[in-house]
């Protein structure tokens, strides 16, 4: 089968609360009119999994949180229809380290940002090239603050062997498995024997993780979540593709990216959606309308896999915090169509 592309995003360079939740109330129920509610209401063997793309909950979005407020709030009613709410968390999370040296951004929210996280969010991925930005201390606290605030996470552990653990959720069921990985360096954040860390991608090892997921955890459903591409690309590379295929042909059922800072391409490979990039969500610093605009993925499962999926358009403000974008039109698939197509009314 050809690869699907739909281009969304030109090459760039980074750089009344109130009122509004009124206005959005009636906006999502013309949204809700035309896509329709997860598969969850009619079908109980359906699971509806939401992921986001980078979350960082330091600096501004951080300080709106100090202040009472809450960056995903304008998301809430979408995030809140589905069973599992997954996101690639772009920041430690922890009181303790000092910034590494050598690199030009480094993310440290506080531990009180996690409250706000956990009302709309299940799950996290670590796998990415901020997670060990303040060190391996300041890591394995944030690993104690996540599960102490009911956070669950993924491809990150307290060494080696927890980092490649796949987090297993059951809904309806049905056991999904989540794994994450990196592939953006500074690879010294990886997880070690006897060192906290993240996972880092390796062709071999991502393919043992896949198989050893279904085979000695039990899962269904495996979905990888990737840190990859490069920065400001609209189009996944070579190496997303193959690496994507590689995933899939070893009994991944979905694999959803992040990193690049903009939404990319997607594709269908064997009937399984790979959506290569995700974009920004919860993060401030950006101004070009490609880097301020990201996605949201309402992904339908079942014990046969992908069974549908679409895509919410998230326009980010300066601080960082997502707004819907009710009026553009989104992207939508069904495993009765070879490719993805702009929809109006929910997936059959």
């Amino acid at each position: 089968m050809k690869p699907m592309h739909v281009f969304f995003a030109p090459r760039t360079h980074r750089f009344g609360w109130a009122a509004g939740l009124l206005m959005l109330a009636g906006a999502w129920n013309a949204v809700f009119a035309q896509t329709g509610s997860p598969a969850t209401t009619a079908d109980p063997a359906v699971v509806s999994i939401s992921f986001v793309g980078d979350v960082m909950l330091a600096d501004r979005p951080g300080r709106s949180i100090a202040k009472g407020k809450d960056p995903f709030l304008l998301f809430e009613p979408l995030l809140a229809r589905s069973d599992i709410r997954v996101a690639n968390l772009e920041c430690v999370v922890s009181t303790l380290g000092e910034a590494e040296p050598d690199k030009p951004w480094t993310f440290r929210a506080h531990p009180r940002t996690l409250q706000v996280l956990r009302r709309h969010i299940d799950a996290v991925s670590l796998a990415n090239n901020h997670s060990g930005d303040f060190g391996p201390g300041a890591f394995a606290q944030m690993l104690g603050l996540l599960k102490a605030r009911g956070v669950a996470y993924f491809g990150g552990g307290y060494d080696l062997q927890q980092a490649h653990q796949p987090l297993v959720l059951e809904r309806q069921g049905l056991k999904i498995a989540f794994l994450g990985y990196n592939e953006f360096f500074p690879r010294s954040f990886e997880a070690n024997f006897n060192k906290p860390g993240i996972a880092w991608s390796e062709d071999e090892q991502v393919v043992y993780d896949v198989k050893r997921a279904r085979e000695h955890w039990g899962a269904d459903l495996v979905i990888a979540m990737m840190h990859w591409g490069w920065e400001h690309e609209p189009l996944a590379s070579a190496r997303q593709r193959q690496l994507a295929r590689l995933l899939i042909d070893a009994g991944a059922d979905a694999v959803v990216g992040a990193h690049p800072h903009v939404v990319q391409n997607v594709e269908q490979y064997q009937g399984k959606p790979i959506i290569f990039s995700l974009g920004n969500f919860v993060f401030d610093g950006f101004r070009s309308v490609p880097t301020t605009t990201g996605w949201m993925l309402q992904l339908d499962v079942d014990r046969a896999g992908a069974r549908s999926w679409r895509i919410f358009e998230a326009r980010i403000d300066s601080q960082g915090t997502p707004r819907p974008s009710v009026t553009t039109p989104r992207l939508c698939w069904n495993r009765a169509k070879p490719d993805a197509t702009q929809c109006v009314t929910a997936p059959q």
